[in-house]
């Protein structure tokens, strides 16, 4: 496991692996409570999702802790499922939300979880 310090969430809460693209298209993350929300930056930078509600997975922060050990792993979690292609790109899915990530977003999330950035405090 690498030494990297854990990123410290911005100050509206929501960070980026440290490996990210200065936070343009990336794997967003947010503490809030016992409550971890995820969402990809990449929505709000899109002009055609105007007026459309952004999409984002929440868990609660035992099934976060277990995601990131299943993904530490390269073990299925039961509830938040990360199906990855051939190429990297990774598509999040928890209940009814969806989420859709590159290849490169992917590799930066996975290589900060790696990293220990985003568990929980």
């Amino acid at each position: 496991m690498s030494t990297t310090a854990r990123r410290r969430p911005a100050e509206h809460g929501w960070f980026t692996s440290s490996r990210s693209n200065n936070g343009n298209q990336c794997v967003e993350v947010r503490f809030d409570g016992d409550v971890v929300q995820i969402r990809d930056s990449k929505f709000r930078r899109n002009p055609m999702n105007t007026g459309l509600d952004e999409p984002i997975i929440t868990v609660d922060s035992t099934q976060w802790t277990a995601f990131l050990r299943c993904l530490l792993t390269n073990s299925p979690h039961p509830t938040l499922i990360a199906d990855v292609t051939p190429d990297g790109a990774a598509t999040l899915r928890h209940e009814d939300v969806t989420l859709h990530f590159t290849p490169a977003e992917w590799e930066a999330f996975t290589a900060g979880a790696h990293d220990n950035e985003f568990a929980c405090a």
